[in-house]
């Protein structure tokens, strides 16, 4: 495997074309928006000249990697002679869906459809595939060059070769992968979603204050970021959707989305991309 496509100039995207073309890989980076592919190759160069100045790689190492990336604004051109297509759009899965279509269409038989979604079933995304024994979940952390966390999801179809393919892409990367099944939230966001929306809770009650909230978590969990900080990092209407997608995927309404954060949501404030959240920024 040598030449993977990543969907997706975002924060995800970048971040997995990133360690992926600084790993040796050819990485066709696609996004409609000319804007957001100049961000991402941006971010990448900032993120590399920080490894730079902690002496983690060399000049030559950042040119290397910047040079294995090239940018498209098409999925048909980006992916025609992929081995691997990392799907990492926005967490939506109407929108997913088109681009799974799409990468069925235009790439290889022998290709393998990856998706980076934290929430949506991987079957989902498989059924509107002819090849749904190739499709797979990629559920990297945020920031990806960072965090070693890679979640690999199987779908009910998705075949052991498969599997066992993308966890030694995944350890080639120095990531380490933790394999699981397919179910809504899989096991990081079934565990987390929940504890984060659990502290809004707290805090619309007005039991505690947000600082007071986050300091209790990092002192008394040794969670190196409190639950709010961490919602206003991830984006308030993200965390919103994923209880969402829990609730619907388990018909169980202990996974609601906390009536301050849908207002918070409606209200434009996302956290740290709109300025303001539980903190302000």
């Amino acid at each position: 495997m040598e030449n993977i496509a990543v969907i997706g100039a975002g924060t995800m995207g970048n971040g997995i074309a990133h360690v992926l073309a600084q790993k040796g890989f050819t990485v066709h980076l696609i996004d409609a928006q000319a804007s957001a592919l100049e961000k991402a190759l941006a971010t990448i160069e900032k993120n590399l000249d920080r490894q730079i100045a902690k002496q983690t790689i060399s000049a030559a190492d950042k040119a290397t990697t910047l040079h294995n990336i090239t940018t498209f604004d098409s999925i048909e051109k980006g992916v025609a002679n992929a081995d691997l297509v990392i799907e990492a759009a926005t967490e939506n899965s109407d929108i997913k869906k088109k681009i799974f279509v799409s990468l069925d269409q235009y790439t290889k038989p022998s290709c393998i459809l990856a998706t980076n979604t934290s929430s949506i079933a991987i079957g989902q995304l498989a059924a509107v595939t002819k090849r749904p024994s190739q499709v797979i979940g990629m559920h990297f952390m945020n920031p990806v060059p960072i965090m070693k966390l890679v979640e690999i999801i199987n779908g009910e179809a998705t075949a052991s070769e498969i599997t066992e393919t993308i966890v030694a892409l995944t350890k080639k990367i120095d990531k380490i992968p933790c394999v699981v099944k397919d179910a809504p939230g899989f096991i990081a966001n079934r565990i987390l979603m929940p504890m984060i929306n659990e502290a809004i809770y707290a805090f619309a009650e007005g039991i505690s204050d947000a600082a007071t909230i986050d300091q209790i978590m990092k002192l008394g969990m040794a969670h190196p970021m409190g639950p709010l900080q961490l919602a206003d990092y991830i984006g308030l209407d993200v965390c919103k959707n994923i209880m969402t997608i829990m609730e619907e995927g388990f018909n169980n309404t202990k996974y609601a989305p906390c009536p301050l954060l849908v207002t918070m949501v409606k209200e434009g404030k996302l956290g740290v991309k709109t300025g303001e959240g539980f903190y302000k920024y």
